[in-house]
């Protein structure tokens, strides 16, 4: 068994992808539109969806805004460089919302970004233990 992919429900695809494929790096994998349903699905990712866990981002047409409520947390993301990864979002014109450094309680570099639909994305040091 493996995870194969998190969706998230966005209200602009097109906004959510540059996010998510200008700003934090990952590829459009496969993006399927289905006019019957009045959604788009579009799947993006580091790699390989056979090999690797990606995002789907679902776009019903006729919502404009999603109630997350409080039981999401985030996604986490592995980088080499927190610091350097802030500085990006910052240049593509992303958000940071708690800024690198040691998390509380322990000395794993740690951020926080939001997204352009307001989820939260954990940029967390990716480094052998």
């Amino acid at each position: 068994m493996r995870i194969m992919h998190t969706m998230l429900r966005v209200v602009d695809l097109e906004q959510a992808k540059s996010f998510y494929r200008d700003t934090l790096g990952m590829q459009l994998l496969n993006e399927w539109e289905f006019p019957e349903g009045r959604f788009t699905l579009a799947f993006l990712g580091y790699g390989d969806a056979r090999e690797n866990s990606v995002l789907e981002l679902t776009w019903n047409w006729d919502t404009n805004s999603y109630d997350k409520g409080n039981a999401y947390g985030h996604i986490a993301i592995g980088v080499p460089d927190v610091y350097a990864a802030c500085e990006q979002i910052r240049r593509a014109g992303g958000t940071i919302v708690r800024e690198a450094g040691p998390m509380k309680g322990g000395d794993k570099v740690l951020a926080f970004a939001r997204d352009p639909d307001g989820y939260l994305i954990e940029l967390l040091e990716d480094v052998a233990d």
